[in-house]
């Protein structure tokens, strides 16, 4: 089976992933607590909040047809099987640390699984007011409150790679990568706005070495492949979706390969 998403899919998503980052910014700007998970990581009320609303909002207002695994819901032991069906992939606050440092880089995920392959993925960054969407159709940016307008992965310039990491989580191994690399200059961001970057041509390359789960990187991957980009493992394997457990192993974001060739209507050739 391969499913057809349109534009107006696309919309809806987007939609839904803007009415739960109304209700994040809601806590963001004021005095919420922060929990522990028992995986240590944090834990806000705009998670639960926005993730129930999300999954409702799918339930109801686009499909209930297919599983949807969110993050709060899997923590807590409440995840369907899933496999080569289609199925969702949501994290609903990606970025707590950063939600919890108020630096406005966390993010709302939303994402369509096929046969182990994102087919919609959308990025919305409620603080900065930045909502990124990817699928077969192609891929958009809304920033800034303008209209949305079409993005792609750049080619890599004479003059080295820009690497951008994570903010949290740059460790040994991540540095002795990006020394291996013809680094023109190296940045950090938190959130799936790293894969936006690369998606929207500000960043060549992201590397990442430690532990991501597969809602944390889903809808970023979608983006980027939309825009000409690729998300491989490190054996260069497409990062692929529904494992057991749901834990990715280590991978690499790139943009456009040299070679590539972007055609006027800014798909790659």
């Amino acid at each position: 089976m391969t499913l057809n998403i349109s534009i107006a899919l696309l919309e809806q998503v987007g939609d839904l992933a803007k009415s739960a980052g109304k209700e994040i910014l809601k806590i963001y700007n004021s005095d919420f607590e922060v929990e522990t998970k028992a995986d240590a990581s944090p834990v806000t009320e705009a998670d639960r909040i926005a993730e129930a609303l999300i999954l409702r909002g799918i339930r109801e207002g686009i499909t209930a047809k297919y599983p949807i695994v969110g993050e709060e819901a899997f923590a807590e032991g409440n995840a369907p099987a899933v496999g080569a069906e289609p199925f969702w992939l949501v994290d609903a606050l990606d970025g707590t640390k950063s939600f919890v440092a108020k630096n406005d880089e966390f993010t709302v995920n939303i994402a369509l699984i096929e046969d182990g392959c994102p087919v919609l993925g959308v990025v919305h960054a409620p603080a900065l007011n930045e909502t990124y969407f990817g699928s077969a159709s192609g891929a958009f940016a809304e920033t800034g409150g303008e209209e949305a307008r079409l993005i792609s992965c750049r080619p890599p310039t004479d003059g080295g790679l820009v690497v951008v990491a994570s903010r949290n989580h740059r460790t040994p191994e991540l540095e002795e990568y990006i020394a291996t690399l013809n680094v023109k200059t190296s940045t950090s961001a938190g959130s799936s706005l790293k894969f936006c970057q690369i998606a929207s041509g500000g960043a060549d390359i992201y590397p990442r070495l430690g532990r991501t789960m597969e809602w944390d990187t889903a809808a970023g991957h979608a983006v980027v492949e939309a825009a000409g980009g690729s998300v491989c493992t490190l054996d260069g394997s497409p990062l692929q979706y529904g494992k057991e457990g749901m834990e990715n192993p280590d991978f690499i974001v790139r943009g456009l390969e040299e070679t590539d060739e972007i055609l006027p209507d800014g798909t790659q050739h």
